[in-house]
């Protein structure tokens, strides 16, 4: 929408710069002397600008912003600049500018880097750069620029809204983690093996046609010198279990290490070219059945960016009835608090479970209560591996003996 707001009636406003105009004279004419006739054309300026001001439009003034980054991780610096353009040099003796989002995160984290005053003069353009530090996580719509511009006095003002979308992702951070497979399965039976992969490339079993996808160093290049046409090598398939990573969206004073660190997860287990799906419930649900490529792994990190903790309903009445995890057989569980509804749906829902890892987030130096550690004692006692891990020991999620 683009278009001059009244504030107050602007047809009021300028009623009032007459009528003050008119008193003035008539007070001069009939009262007399240099008093009253000063006051007529001292005030007179100001009147006759106002009244030309009020004809002037300003919904005819252009604006660009310019986003240094549009993708940034959480934490980081956000610099924007906001460029106002305008065909007529009519004098205007400052604008206030105003940043104009829905992002209930960004408004609370810097409400006040959102607004400026500008000194605007005779000049055609004006720039004006802000800078937000430490971005919270999220998507954050930028839906417009709100120019509010006024005369000497405040008698005549005017406001116009510029619809300028745009759009600013911000990122969970991730952590560099050391990546072991929790179990992994051959055709001949059950191995656990913190070096298996997807695939042995050490023992190649004949060629294919080429896919996207596939890693350069696969390419058969003794087959594309005699045929121009690229093969792929086929290796020995390594059964790998499909790891479910599930991630819990309660309300907790641990989310965003939570989200952090099912991130972190995500990007080790595609870096380490193995495959996960992942499944967040809460208000809405996100289901992906298989991460194994960069195209995946960007889809699920713009969820994650976005992701709230608006899970109102118990878990444990919403998980068993969620088709995703019943051919599950090792799920890893991301949670910021582990209640007995939880350990008591997941192998519901899960029927051909074998294994079930946990990774309870905690903030660091707490100290565990009574009732989180006889939670933590009850899914032990039904075979669940428990890591009780701060922001500071994420790399080694995989690696640390967990912790009650």
């Amino acid at each position: 929408m683009k278009g001059i707001k009244l504030s107050w009636g602007l047809g009021w406003r300028l009623l009032f710069v007459i009528f003050l105009l008119i008193f003035s004279f008539s007070f001069a004419m009939f009262q007399g002397g240099f008093v009253s006739w000063f006051i007529f054309y001292t005030l007179l300026p100001f009147a006759v600008y106002s009244f030309v001001f009020f004809f002037i439009p300003i919904s005819k003034i252009q604006a660009e912003r310019y986003i240094q980054a549009a993708q940034i991780r959480k934490g980081g610096k956000l610099i924007v600049t906001v460029k106002l353009k305008r065909t007529s040099r009519f004098p205007m003796l400052y604008l206030v500018i105003k940043e104009l989002t829905q992002s209930p995160q960004l408004i609370r984290h810097a409400e006040s880097q959102l607004k400026t005053v500008k000194i605007f003069g005779i000049r055609q353009t004006i720039e004006w750069t802000y800078e937000i530090d430490h971005m919270p996580r999220g998507e954050h719509t930028f839906d417009g620029v709100e120019i509010t511009v006024s005369d000497f006095f405040g008698w005549v003002k005017k406001s116009v809204v510029l619809p300028l979308k745009q759009t600013v992702i911000v990122y969970p951070n991730v952590t560099d983690m050391i990546y072991m497979p929790i179990e992994t399965r051959y055709d001949q039976g059950a191995a656990a093996s913190p070096f298996a992969i997807v695939k042995d490339t050490t023992m190649a079993t004949g060629i294919r046609d080429y896919q996207p996808g596939d890693r350069v160093s696969w390419i058969h290049w003794k087959s594309f010198a005699r045929t121009q046409t690229l093969r792929t090598k086929e290796f020995e398939d390594r059964q790998s279990q499909d790891l479910f990573i599930l991630i819990d969206r309660k309300a907790s004073d641990n989310f965003e290490e939570q989200i952090e660190l099912t991130a972190s997860v995500l990007h080790a287990v595609v870096r380490n070219q193995a495959s996960a799906a992942f499944l967040s419930l809460g208000a809405t649900r996100f289901y992906f059945p298989a991460i194994q490529g960069e195209d995946q792994l960007q889809r699920t990190m713009f969820h994650l960016a976005k992701v709230e903790a608006d899970l109102k309903k118990p878990i444990e009445q919403i998980l068993p009835k969620d088709q995703a995890m019943s051919k599950a057989t090792s799920v890893l569980l991301i949670t910021g608090d582990l209640t007995a509804g939880l350990i008591e749906a997941i192998p519901r829902a899960a029927k051909n479970l074998r294994q079930c890892t946990v990774f309870i987030v905690v903030k660091k130096g707490k100290k565990l209560s009574r009732q989180e550690l006889t939670m933590h004692q009850l899914a032990r006692s039904r075979g669940m591996i428990l890591h009780v891990l701060s922001q500071d020991h994420f790399a080694n999620a995989f690696t640390e003996v967990g912790r009650s």
